[in-house]
C-alpha cells in the first residue's frame, strides 16, 4: 500500500497532487493513497485528477499529535470519508486532542505505525504497516498483530532536490536555521519516490504484506459525481412549494418596483421564473431572499451586485436595486440554458454588519452544512527569498538586498545562488489556510461529506478547499462581502437624524438621480469620500466628461478600469461623448446597438448585444462568446461553434467580411478587460446615496466616512475636505469628544480613536464616568473620577484635551505630573465626597506655542489641524493655485502644494512615472503629471510640500500641471 503527502501537508509535502499521479504512472502504479496531515485539502483533487490518469485514488489523513504519527485513516466509502473530517474537524475546530488509539468508525480503515501500535487488540478495520525501514531495522511486531500487517510506504518527496526542498519547509515551520533543524522534524529518506517493481522486491520475502495491502485498497472507493452540484436543493423542503413561494414573492416586488400594469416587466419576469425553475435554482433565490430580508429587518444596508443585477426576479426580490429594463441589461448574462452553475449574486454589507449576517446563516442552516470557503495563501518571490535567507542564516540587511531583486547579480555567492534557486521551486506552493473574502457554502448533504472545517479568528468554521474546489465537486459558493462605503452611508443617515433630527429614506435612489445638489457634485468631481467616485483618477474623469446623470455614471465606473484607459479607448470615450458627430459607427446596426455609449463597447453586456442583434445569435450563445472572450469558457470547442456560428449569420445577413471581421476585432479586443454593466450600475446606485448624503449633510456624511476608515485618502484628508465643507474641526475634548469622531451643530470633536497611543480603555472610562457624573470641572475632577495613568493623561494632555480649562498645556502637564506621581497607574477612583482643587502653585508664566501645538498634533494624531501651508517658511517665487490654472494655458508656472495622493504607473516602454494629486494653499485639489525623466531626477520623498513647476495643460477642460521638475519644501523646526 502506497501513501503519498501532497504540498497540502503545509511546510511539509513537495508535490501537487497532479506531479504526484504523473509521477506514480512514470514509476508503475496503479492505486495509490493521498493521505495528507491532518487535512483532506488535497482529497477531491486528487480523486478528481485520478480518474482522468486511470489510476484508482483512495483518500485518508495521516493523523499526528506534536509531530507524531498516531494513525492513518482511509476512506472505504464516501460514508466513511465524512467520519474521517469530522473526526479531524473535532480535533481543529474543537481543539481535542488527537487520540492515540482510532475512535472505531464505520466504513474507514486505520492503519497504525509499528512506533504506535494499541495496548488491545485490534478490531477488524485496524492494521498495522510495516515500512521500509521497518525491515531494515528488523522492527519486531507482537506475534498477535502480524496477520494483520501489511505494506506501507510513504512517499513525501522525489529525489535529492526534493528532499531538500522538503527539508527547507520544514526549517521554515520550525523557524529554525537549516543546521540546527532536527531530524525528527524531517520525513525519513526513504520516503523518497522509487518505482513499484523495486517498492515490491523490498517485500518479495513477506508477499502476504503486499497482498492484504492490495485487498485493503481494492475495498476502497469513494465517488463525488463532480459537477453535480451539491448545494441545498430547497429552500421550504419542496421543490413545488419553492416554485409557488419564488412567484409569489417576485410577483409581489413587481408590484413594488413597476405597479402592476407593467406587460414588459410581467413577460421578462415570467420567462426568467421558467429559467430558474427549469435549470433547479429556485432555491438559490429563495436563500438569498431570505438573507436580504433578515438584513432589512435588522436594518442592515446592503448592495446585490454582479451579474445578479441583470435579473428582473433578484430586482423584485429587493435583492438588488439595479432596474434591469432601464439599463437593457440582459438576463442570459446572468442565466441561461447552457449554465450549469447557480447563477452569481455578490451581496456586500456594512463591515460592521456582515458577521451578524454570517451568523444568521450559520444559525438557519446550521453548521453541519454552513462553511466558509477557504484560500490558499501561498509562497510569493519576495516572501519565500525572505523565509529561506533566514534559514540559511543570512543577516537581515542580506535578506532585505536579496528580496527585493528580481535576478542576481553575476557576482552573487553560493548561498545567494541557493536562495533564488530554492526560492523559484518552492514558490507559490500552499503556506497556510485563509478565508475567501466572501465564499459561504450551503450544502444539502452535511459538509463534512467533501471536507473537514477547522476555526479560524473568525469563529466560523471553514473549508480546507478553496472555491475552485468546491466549484469542481459542486459547490457553489453565496458571496457575502463587506465594504466600508456602506458603513458611512448608514452611519451618516444615524448621524443626520440624531444631529438634525431629520430621518433620511436613503432608498429613494430615483430621487437623487434627479437632484440638481448631487448632478453638481458629479459634475464638478467633488466626490470625495463618496463610494467607488472618489479616487483622484475617477473625479479627473467626471469633471472632463461633465458627468452629470446615471448613465453617464454607469459608463464612467467602467471605463475607469486600467485595461481601458491603456487601450485609449477612455479618451475616444470622452471625445465622443462631447463630440458625438464626429466620429461614423462601424454599421448602421452598431450604432442602433450601442449608440448608448457612441460606439464604445464599454460593457461585457455589450459583447451579447453585438452578437444577438448584429449577428442573430440567440442570448445564450452570445453569452458563451462572452465568457469565450473574456477566457472565462472552458470548452473551447463550444466557443468555435458558437464563433463560427456568428460569422455564418453575418455573412446570411449580407453583412460584408470586412465589417464582420472588424465588429469581431472590436468585440475581442475589449471582451477581455470590459466591466459587467450590472456591476457598474450596483456600484452607482451607492455612489447617489453617498452622492446625495454629500450633497445635503455634508457634515454629517464626512464624520461617517471619518469613523469608518478605509477610505481612498489618509484620515487628514477627510478632516481637511470636512474644513473645506464648512466644519468646525476640534481636537479631542474629555468633555465632548467620544471614542470615535463625533458631531455638534457644526464642530465635528476628532474621536480619541485617532490619538493612536491612547489605549481603547481609557477611552471607554473618560465617556463613561462623564455620562455617569457629568462634564469633568478640572484636571484634578479628571484625575479623581478616571483612573488612568500618567503617561495616558500626558497624551490627553499634549492633545489638548484639557484646552476647556484655560490653562496652557505646559502648566497642565506640571499639574498631571503632581496630582499622579505618587498614586498607581491602574488605581480605581470613587467619586470624592467633596469637589478636588485644582493646584495652585505660583509657576513662570508657561505659554503654548503654535509650532508646538501643530507638532504635538503631527505626533499624536499623524497630522496637524492647522493648514500646512503654516508650517513652511515663506516661499519668495511666485505661485499659483488651482483656481488660477485656466489663465495660464501652456505656460510655465510654479505650484506650491501639499501631496494628497501619488500613483505609480509605467509607459508602454516599462519605464516608471507618476500622477500626484495636491492640496494648493487656499485648499482645493489640483493634479500633476510626472513623466519617466522627471520621475528619475526629481522623485517623491514621502509626504510633505513640494514645489512644482511645469507646464499647464488642459484635457477636455480639465486643467493640470505636467511637472518639469519638484522639490521638497521642509517644514519649520520645532526648535527643542
Amino acid at each position: 500500500m502506497l501513501i503519498v503527502h501532497s504540498w497540502f501537508s503545509l511546510r511539509y509535502g513537495t508535490l501537487s497532487p497532479g506531479d504526484i499521479l504523473d509521477t506514480l504512472l512514470l514509476m508503475g502504479y496503479s492505486s495509490a493513497v493521498l493521505a495528507d496531515i491532518n487535512t483532506t485539502s488535497g482529497c477531491l483533487e486528487f480523486v478528481q485528477l485520478a480518474a482522468e490518469k486511470g489510476i484508482h485514488a483512495v483518500i485518508g489523513v495521516d493523523f499526528r499529535f506534536a509531530q507524531q504519527q498516531r494513525y492513518v485513516m482511509l476512506a472505504t466509502s464516501n460514508q466513511g470519508f465524512e467520519q474521517i473530517n469530522r473526526l479531524l474537524s473535532a480535533h481543529l475546530t474543537d481543539g481535542e486532542e488527537i487520540p492515540a488509539e482510532a475512535p472505531l468508525l464505520q466504513d474507514v480503515y486505520v492503519i497504525y505505525p509499528t512506533h504506535n501500535l494499541p495496548s488491545r487488540a485490534l478490531h477488524e478495520n485496524e492494521f498495522v504497516g510495516i515500512t521500509r525501514n521497518d525491515l531494515r531495522k528488523r522492527i519486531p511486531v507482537p506475534i498477535a498483530f502480524r496477520r494483520k500487517a501489511v505494506l506501507f510506504q510513504t512517499f513525501t518527496f522525489k529525489g535529492k532536490q526534493g528532499f531538500n526542498i522538503h527539508r527547507l519547509l520544514r526549517s521554515i515551520d520550525e523557524n529554525t536555521l537549516l543546521s540546527k533543524l532536527d531530524v525528527g522534524a524531517c520525513a525519513p529518506q526513504d520516503e523518497d519516490f522509487i518505482e513499484q517493481r523495486e517498492l515490491i522486491a523490498a517485500f518479495s520475502n513477506y508477499p502476504d504484506l503486499i497482498s492484504r495491502g492490495l485487498q485493503l485498497l481494492e475495498a476502497c472507493h469513494v465517488d463525488f459525481q463532480f459537477g453535480k452540484s451539491k448545494n441545498k436543493k430547497t429552500f421550504t423542503g419542496s421543490k413545488a412549494q419553492d416554485r409557488r413561494l419564488l412567484e409569489q414573492l417576485s410577483l409581489d416586488g413587481l408590484a413594488y418596483r413597476y405597479g402592476k400594469k407593467n406587460k414588459e416587466a410581467m413577460r421578462r419576469l415570467q420567462h426568467e421564473l421558467e429559467v430558474i425553475d427549469k435549470l433547479g435554482f429556485t432555491s438559490y433565490f429563495l436563500i438569498t431572499e431570505d438573507l436580504i430580508r433578515y438584513a432589512r429587518h435588522r436594518g442592515f444596508f446592503h448592495v446585490g451586485r454582479g451579474s445578479g443585477a441583470n435579473s428582473i426576479a433578484a430586482y423584485c426580490l429587493r435583492i438588488t436595486d439595479v432596474d434591469p429594463i432601464e439599463l437593457d441589461l440582459y438576463f442570459e448574462r446572468f442565466i441561461n440554458p447552457h449554465r450549469t452553475s447557480p447563477p452569481d449574486f455578490d451581496l456586500d454589507f456594512s463591515w460592521r454588519d456582515r458577521d451578524e449576517v454570517l451568523n444568521y446563516m450559520f444559525q438557519r442552516y446550521g453548521r453541519e452544512h454552513t462553511a466558509l470557503m477557504a484560500t490558499y495563501t501561498t509562497f510569493q518571490r519576495r516572501a519565500v527569498v525572505r523565509e529561506l535567507g533566514k534559514v540559511f542564516g543570512l543577516p537581515k540587511g542580506e535578506i532585505d538586498a536579496l528580496s527585493g531583486l528580481r535576478e542576481l547579480p553575476p557576482d552573487a555567492d553560493h548561498i545567494a545562488k541557493l536562495v533564488f534557486r530554492y526560492g523559484a521551486l518552492i514558490h507559490d506552493f500552499p503556506n497556510h489556510l485563509g478565508i475567501h473574502a466572501g465564499g459561504v457554502l450551503i450544502s444539502e448533504e452535511p459538509i463534512f461529506r467533501y471536507t473537514a472545517t477547522q476555526l479560524p479568528p473568525k469563529g466560523f468554521p471553514i473549508t480546507q478547499f478553496d472555491m475552485y474546489v468546491a466549484e469542481e465537486v459542486g459547490l457553489y459558493k453565496y458571496d457575502i462581502l463587506s465594504q466600508r462605503g456602506l458603513g458611512h452611508i448608514r452611519d451618516a443617515v444615524d448621524l443626520v437624524l440624531e444631529n438634525k433630527q431629520i430621518s433620511v429614506d436613503i432608498h429613494r435612489v430615483s430621487d437623487f438621480k434627479k437632484d440638481p445638489a448631487v448632478k453638481e457634485l458629479i459634475r464638478s468631481g467633488r466626490s470625495m469620500g463618496c463610494f467607488y467616485v472618489e479616487s483622484p483618477a475617477m473625479r479627473m474623469l467626471l469633471s472632463k466628461l461633465k458627468c452629470e446623470d446615471y448613465i453617464t455614471l454607469v459608463a464612467a465606473s467602467s471605463i475607469i478600469r486600467p485595461g481601458v484607459a491603456r487601450s485609449g479607448m477612455m479618451r475616444e470615450y470622452i471625445h465622443r461623448f462631447h463630440h458625438p458627430d464626429s466620429f461614423e459607427y462601424t454599421h448602421p446596426k452598431m450604432k442602433e446597438i450601442l449608440h448608448e455609449t457612441y460606439g464604445v463597447m464599454v460593457y461585457q453586456e455589450d459583447v451579447i448585444k453585438v452578437s444577438h442583434h448584429f449577428a442573430g445569435l440567440d442570448p445564450a450563445d452570445a453569452d458563451i462568446l462572452r465568457r469565450g472572450m473574456s477566457g472565462k469558457f472552458r470548452s473551447a470547442k463550444a466557443f468555435q461553434l458558437v464563433a463560427d456560428k456568428f460569422m455564418d449569420n453575418c455573412r446570411e445577413k449580407g453583412y460584408p467580411d470586412e465589417i464582420s471581421q472588424e465588429v469581431w476585432r472590436q468585440m475581442e479586443s475589449f471582451s477581455g478587460y470590459s466591466f459587467s454593466k450590472a456591476h457598474s450600475a450596483s456600484f452607482a446606485v451607492e455612489s447617489f446615496q453617498s452622492l446625495f448624503l454629500k450633497a445635503h449633510y455634508p457634515l454629517e456624511f464626512m464624520t461617517a466616512v471619518l469613523n469608518n476608515f478605509g477610505g481612498f485618502y489618509k484620515t487628514q484628508d477627510y478632516v481637511h475636505e470636512a474644513r473645506m465643507l464648512g466644519a468646525d474641526i476640534q481636537a479631542p475634548c474629555v468633555n465632548r469628544s467620544i471614542h470615535l469622531n463625533s458631531i455638534h451643530n457644526n464642530s465635528i470633536y476628532l474621536g480619541f480613536i485617532l490619538l493612536h497611543q491612547l489605549e481603547h480603555r481609557s477611552s471607554e472610562l473618560i465617556v463613561e464616568k462623564r455620562e455617569l457624573d457629568g462634564d469633568f470641572l478640572g484636571l484634578a475632577d479628571f484625575v479623581s473620577r478616571v483612573p488612568i495613568g500618567l503617561e495616558q493623561l500626558i497624551i490627553l494632555v499634549r492633545a489638548g484635551a484639557f484646552r476647556f480649562t484655560r490653562k496652557s498645556k505646559k502648566e497642565l502637564l506640571w499639574d498631571a505630573h503632581l496630582l499622579l506621581n505618587k498614586q498607581p497607574a491602574k488605581a480605581e477612583r470613587l467619586p470624592a465626597l467633596f469637589m478636588a482643587d485644582e493646584p495652585d502653585y505660583k509657576f513662570p508664566k508657561l505659554e503654548d506655542t503654535f509650532l508646538e501645538d501643530a507638532y504635538d498634533q503631527l505626533e499624536l494624531l499623524g497630522f496637524t489641524l492647522c493648514s500646512p501651508f503654516e508650517l513652511i517658511e515663506p516661499i519668495t517665487e511666485e505661485t499659483l493655485v488651482a483656481s488660477q490654472l485656466p489663465g495660464f494655458l501652456g505656460k510655465h508656472v510654479a505650484m506650491l502644494g501639499y501631496v494628497v495622493a501619488v500613483k505609480d504607473a509605467r509607459t508602454i516602454k516599462n519605464d516608471r512615472m507618476n500622477f500626484a494629486t495636491f492640496v494648493d494653499r487656499d485648499g482645493y485639489f489640483f493634479d500633476s503629471t510626472h513623466f519617466p525623466q522627471v520621475v528619475q531626477r526629481f522623485p517623491f520623498r514621502g509626504r510633505g510640500m513640494y514645489l512644482i513647476r511645469g507646464k499647464v495643460a488642459v484635457e477636455f477642460g480639465y486643467y493640470s500641471l505636467e511637472a518639469t521638475s519638484m522639490k521638497k519644501i521642509p517644514f519649520i523646526h520645532r526648535g527643542y
